[in-house]
């Protein structure tokens, strides 16, 4: 073999790696461009505390949701409203009268009974655990109880 050609040949590869070792060294320099040879560190050790911030801020919004979740779920989230009338018989009061049945996801809450006569007006609360009171209830209160037990949809 001819040695020039091995010369070439080498001497082809060491521009080749010094091309590369060039292109390297550009790169290192402009990614290390500013105002001292630590912008690089700078940059990272920011990104850094950024991230370690964006991690804390998590943290946060995690327990402000879970407490905003407890306190959805004792809301009154179930409500209805049932208009009648009390003295079917004898033609006074109409449909004046109401029943209003107000509950939390797991059935808390209370029933309002309003009784509108003539001459007065009666409102009466009983309150509600699992959707059952202890205070005995009327018919239309009963029915207005399991119209809020249905099957409810949460937005």
């Amino acid at each position: 073999m001819n040695p020039n050609i091995l010369l070439y040949a080498l001497l082809a590869i060491a521009v080749i790696f010094a091309g590369w070792n060039i292109r390297l060294e550009m790169r290192i320099h402009k990614l290390c461009a500013g105002k001292d040879g630590k912008s690089l560190e700078d940059g990272i050790l920011a990104l850094k505390r950024g991230v370690e911030e964006l991690y804390e801020k998590s943290d946060i919004s995690d327990k402000r949701i879970a407490d905003l979740r407890a306190r959805h779920h004792k809301s009154i989230q179930r409500v209805e409203t049932m208009r009648y009338n009390p003295f079917k018989g004898d033609g006074s009061g109409g449909n004046q009268s109401f029943i209003s049945a107000l509950a939390d996801e797991d059935g808390n809450g209370v029933i309002l009974s309003c009784i509108y006569a003539r001459g007065s007006v009666n409102v009466y609360a009983k309150p509600m655990k699992k959707f059952v009171s202890e205070i005995s209830l009327s018919e239309e209160e009963t029915e207005t109880v399991e119209r809020i037990k249905g099957p409810h949809t949460e937005n």
